[in-house]
């Protein structure tokens, strides 16, 4: 007997500062104006998507002492643009990346249930370290933490946010109907934590939300981010999109959860994934081609090397070949506030195995950087997509994917129109909503409202 087959879950990054977007393209609109986070926002719900991500920047980039081009677009607030969001849509989860190392617990869960009440139950919280010096400048703790050390405020942060949201049990304040007064319970809201990282105490100020607490999603890829997760997360970041390291990455992170009491149902999988589509395959591949040049432009190409290299390589012609010298890893990094710098953990390795590659199949600087960096996912006519995906899913290398257009913000549209529907006649995405909340929609447990 062949076992049911599993609904996928579909979600929608809205890009922000990068080179995924091709800026160039007519249809490239505005990252900060809020009828871009609107139109995006409405495309996502009518195609019944799950909910909308968006990632957080705490600090303008810099390459060489100067702000990343990509970043003069600046990065708006987080928990204002999902606030907006839940406004105007009714049923898309609305997920934003707060930073655990340089806010506190208090502050975190008041914006979350706040969020959650706004929008009757959607709100979602990636929980994520922050890893640079540079990042802690614009705020008052500077600094940086080590990373066990990011983990374990993270940790606690988590526990001490939980504690918070699940301060208010029951009904505890209710009104006496014949004298108009309210009869409060004395220990709602009421919170005492002591640990390594916070020692608060008072009274939580916002009742419990629709949903108990926000769902958690995690993003982290180390033995660290894996065991947060199988831990306390609802929901984890994939960057492992292919069939092969997906399945390996979701076996692995599935098998940790029995050491805390969860079932594997209890943490989804969902990798970001990037699409193309055409009306035929050729021509999609052909599109994607273009697209990928699109995003590399030359002096992109080069933006990249240095982060490897570590020199300025303005001078370097990005149609020509690799630089002869070898990288600069004694001197403080070029780039600053980028988290690729730590995807190189050997530049020299890394150098050599990039001329050898260039060497072998007469690369450019350019075509290089292009062929290393990440290619779309899916790419083909709307069947082929739909096929992929689904097989992805069925075959365990992915409970779902969160989709990254390079368009913005009309690029999810042709999916919505054109991949959704295919899902939806093999019976594997909903035709609707089938309940309000963001965990209603991801098929997770409703904390249980009478204890932590």
């Amino acid at each position: 007997m062949s076992k049911p087959l599993k609904q996928i879950h579909l979600a929608a990054h809205f890009p922000g500062v990068n080179n995924t977007t091709v800026w160039s393209d007519p249809e490239a609109g505005s990252h900060i104006e809020f009828s871009s986070f609107a139109h995006f926002a409405r495309t996502a719900e009518r195609a019944k998507f799950d909910f909308l991500f968006l990632a957080e920047g705490l600090r303008l980039r810099e390459q060489g002492g100067k702000i990343y081009d990509l970043d003069v677009v600046g990065r708006p607030d987080t928990f204002t643009v999902l606030a907006a969001l839940a406004a105007v849509t009714e049923r898309l989860g609305l997920t934003g990346t707060i930073n655990s190392t340089f806010n506190e617990p208090y502050e975190v869960a008041r914006q979350f249930a706040s969020l959650d009440h706004l929008s009757a139950g959607r709100a979602a919280w990636n929980v994520v370290t922050s890893w640079d010096a540079f990042t802690g400048e614009n705020f008052r703790r500077g600094g940086f933490l080590p990373q066990e050390e990011r983990y374990s405020r993270a940790k606690e942060f988590l526990a001490t946010a939980n504690e918070l949201f699940d301060s208010w049990q029951g009904d505890e304040i209710t009104a006496d109907q014949e004298t108009g007064t309210f009869l409060s319970d004395a220990k709602a809201g009421a919170f005492v934590h002591t640990g390594q990282h916070f020692d608060i105490e008072g009274r939580f100020n916002v009742p419990r939300s629709p949903q108990g607490r926000p769902v958690i999603f995690q993003a982290g890829d180390s033995d660290e981010g894996r065991e947060f997760a199988a831990a306390g997360a609802d929901a984890i970041f994939s960057r492992h999109a292919t069939l092969d390291a997906g399945q390996a990455f979701y076996t692995d992170v599935k098998s940790r959860l029995a050491a805390y009491g969860r079932r594997p149902d209890q943490l989804l999988i969902l990798p970001a994934a990037s699409f193309v589509l055409g009306d035929t395959d050729a021509e999609a591949e052909e599109l994607a081609k273009e697209v990928r040049r699109q995003q590399v432009s030359g002096a992109t190409a080069l933006k990249h090397l240095e982060f490897v290299w570590n020199r300025d390589l303005s001078a370097y012609d990005p149609e020509g070949p690799l630089p002869d010298i070898d990288p600069d890893v004694d001197g403080t990094h070029i780039s600053q506030g980028r988290a690729q710098v730590r995807m190189y953990r050997d530049p020299l390795a890394t150098a050599r195995a990039w001329r050898e590659l260039a060497a072998a199949n007469n690369w450019s600087i350019r075509d290089l950087v292009i062929e290393t960096g990440n290619r779309q996912n899916f790419v083909g006519s709307p069947a082929t997509v739909a096929r992929t995906i689904n097989e992805y899913v069925q075959s365990d290398a992915a409970d779902g994917f969160i989709l990254v257009p390079h368009i913005t913000p009309t690029g999810l549209d042709a999916f919505a129109d054109r991949v959704v529907p295919l899902l939806q006649e093999q019976g594997v995405f909903r035709a609707d909503y089938e309940g309000t909340t963001l965990r209603d929609h991801l098929g997770l447990d409703t904390p249980d409202l009478t204890g932590p």
